[in-house]
């Protein structure tokens, strides 16, 4: 998703460059807690994987502007399983850096928004994972009902902020509050394939043995808590 230059405007997008630095902030504790318990190289690297997969998510697969903002496929629970909830949020917040530097300066603005709507998301989904994914349980062997909720709750909250920016710049007016209906609509149909390629993933990332243990990828991937 990319909110639509000018939904909010004025000294009302400070709130946003405040909401950013907290959720950036939250971030940068986590990456430190995680470089402590698998190391600096290994938070690097899954960093860097993150960015160049979530640049290509937002640059190359398709996307189509609907209502207030883009429907873009994020894949952001994928990224939590693979890579782990702290490298995965660096990605979301570099990777959609360097596409609004280098290909979407007008989305610049807006870059509080953006990386707001999509971190404070996957930080819930984050902790929801820990929530309905028994202990014992490696990612890799989860179900579709667990992928699901995860979908669900990382797709509702970017809509859920996308629809709170967009009455926050613009008001209760009819045609905003139906620009906001025709984003979630569309949005949330992401839901209905985000399950199915984390399976598909999870499922690939289970014959590949030789990825256990490896800095590449969450330690909780292959072993249980």
């Amino acid at each position: 998703m990319h909110i639509e230059p000018g939904l909010v405007a004025g000294t009302k997008i400070f709130l946003s460059y405040a909401t950013a630095a907290m959720a950036i902030g939250y971030t940068a504790k986590c990456a430190v807690d995680t470089a402590k318990q698998d190391g600096w190289a290994a938070l690097a690297l899954r960093a860097a994987l993150a960015t160049a997969l979530v640049f290509c998510f937002f640059e190359v697969l398709p996307h189509k502007p609907v209502g207030v903002s883009e429907v873009h496929l994020i894949l952001g629970t994928t990224l939590l399983l693979i890579f782990g909830a702290a490298p995965a949020a660096i990605g979301l917040t570099c990777g959609l850096l360097i596409q609004s530097l280098f290909f979407a300066p007008q989305d610049l603005p807006q870059y509080g928004m953006n990386v707001t709507t999509l971190l404070v998301p996957l930080w819930a989904t984050a902790a929801l994972a820990q929530r309905i994914i028994p202990e014992r349980t490696a990612y890799v062997d989860i179900g579709y009902a667990q992928a699901l909720r995860l979908s669900v709750a990382f797709q509702g909250g970017i809509v859920i902020w996308v629809g709170f920016w967009a009455l926050y710049g613009r008001g209760m007016g009819a045609e905003n509050v139906s620009s906001i209906a025709s984003f979630g609509t569309a949005y949330m149909a992401v839901v209905l394939v985000e399950p199915l390629i984390d399976l598909g993933v999870l499922a690939a990332a289970k014959l590949l043995h030789r990825l256990k243990g490896s800095m590449l990828v969450n330690q909780r991937l292959y072993s249980a808590a």
